[in-house]
């Protein structure tokens, strides 16, 4: 095979030492540790040898602080995913796998992962984080609901979020010793179905001492977990703002306000996420589309960016990397699989849940999408479709600049006539039907 890249090394990264091969014999594969001294050794180890291009795997996390250190030395770096390095069957070792990355990099067979650029990468850090924590909370939530239950105070009965006005009323007071059910069905917010009566019924505790304590401490890291995500809110909010503000024409942009968008509970409070998002992809509304919440913007701008989706030259690109699209295993001219590949990431399940909503709407271009591929595969796939969908959607309003904009609906009778005559012409023409069998003579 030709040689593609002349001067270039492979590292198998390891969590206590990197091994670095800059050819294939033994002498040319040298050990280094992972500190910060290592880093710089190893770099200008690569730098003498006249090295200009590095191939190494994303291993854990394991790669990131070599991959930076590599970066600011001038090198490029190919950061490949681990399935497309695997050697050949035989002894496994790591001085083996640098030698083959070196190998396979020097020919030209090694495509790097999607990196986004360094303010989405620090926009994603906080978004993880901000995720973590609402998952942690939600934990705590389902433990307090089994204590509350242990206690025999079915307050999950009574109201519809334990942590609503509500419960947080009456869990506040629960800590605090009382035991009252009348006391305690006082706290009932008028937006509550429930009358007091029924509450407080609801309210009829056994007073085990275990599980009050149990409550006590699950409650009290619950209200200290929403005090992290509120700084969190506080950070991501100062972080977008200093972006916004950086440029003279996103600060100008204003969008239309959309109160008919549904603000989750766990949707950050103290931003306006409609006009902070189209500030921040410069005039692009991707609120506009429908069943595309809050959150799934906030996962759109902390995991690609706009930035990071120019990067994919195709809408069929973009969605190849969100393994939304089939992949397709043809030997000898017959398809032998073409399903989507396994895995996912923040941004596709993100994208998949907005499908998942866009199937419960009625009467718009999505939705009626989604039925359609419902009616014939089924909701799984009408969700995978859907998504992909919404992909190709947001590519072209981002890179293309070009506004969400559904076609427009005509006559439904007529609209519905045309497309089954469409259905019609085709399956007579796969079948074969004769107009005799069909009785037009």
């Amino acid at each position: 095979m030709d040689i593609i890249n002349p001067n270039a090394a492979g590292i198998d990264v390891g969590s206590r030492s990197h091994y670095v091969a800059i050819g294939q014999s033994l002498e040319d594969v040298r050990e280094f540790g992972v500190y910060a001294q290592d880093l710089k050794e190893l770099t200008e180890w690569l730098l003498e040898n006249g090295v200009d291009t590095v191939a190494m795997e994303s291993t854990g996390t394991y790669w990131q602080n070599l991959h930076d250190a590599l970066l600011d030395a001038g090198l490029d770096v190919v950061l490949a995913n681990g399935k497309f390095t695997k050697n050949i069957k035989g002894k496994k070792t790591d001085v083996k796998d640098s030698r083959w990355i070196q190998k396979l990099h020097t020919m030209g067979l090694l495509t790097g992962s999607f990196l986004p650029d360094k303010e989405t990468e620090q926009l994603r850090t906080y978004c993880r984080h901000r995720s973590n924590l609402i998952d942690t909370s939600s934990a705590t939530i389902h433990k307090m609901q089994k204590y509350l239950q242990l206690l025999n105070l079915r307050l999950d009965v009574v109201v519809k979020d334990i942590t609503g006005l509500t419960g947080l009323a009456i869990l506040e007071d629960i800590c605090q010793g009382t035991t009252d059910p009348k006391q305690l069905a006082s706290h009932r917010h008028g937006n509550c179905r429930r009358s007091e009566e029924e509450i407080a019924k609801a309210l009829q505790s056994n007073n085990r001492p275990d599980y009050l304590f149990a409550l006590k401490q699950e409650f009290g890291l619950y209200k200290e977990l929403q005090k992290k995500i509120a700084q969190c809110d506080q950070v991501i909010k100062r972080f977008i703002s200093a972006q916004i503000k950086s440029d003279a024409v996103k600060r100008n942009l204003k969008v239309d306000p959309k109160p008919h968008k549904r603000v989750n509970k766990n949707t950050p409070k103290n931003m306006d996420i409609n006009q902070i998002a189209y500030q921040y992809f410069g005039g692009i509304d991707l609120l506009a589309i429908e069943g595309l919440s809050h959150n799934t913007v906030i996962a759109i701008m902390s995991e690609v960016g706009p930035e990071g989706i120019k990067r994919f030259k195709s809408a069929k690109q973009f969605t190849s990397w969100l393994r939304l699209c089939p992949n397709n295993k043809i030997s000898g001219g017959k398809v032998l699989s073409n399903r989507i590949p396994k895995g996912s990431n923040r941004l596709k399940i993100a994208l998949r849940n907005a499908a998942n909503s866009i199937g419960n709407l009625k009467d718009t271009h999505l939705s009626d999408f989604f039925k359609r591929v419902c009616y014939r595969r089924g909701r799984s796939a009408a969700i995978s479709a859907t998504a992909r969908k919404l992909a190709v959607i947001i590519w072209n309003m981002i890179v293309k600049k070009i506004p969400y904009n559904p076609p427009t609906n005509y006559e439904y009778l007529d609209q519905k006539r045309k497309r089954k005559v469409r259905e019609m012409r085709k399956y007579i023409a796969k079948f074969e039907i004769k107009p005799v069998e069909l009785g037009v003579t």
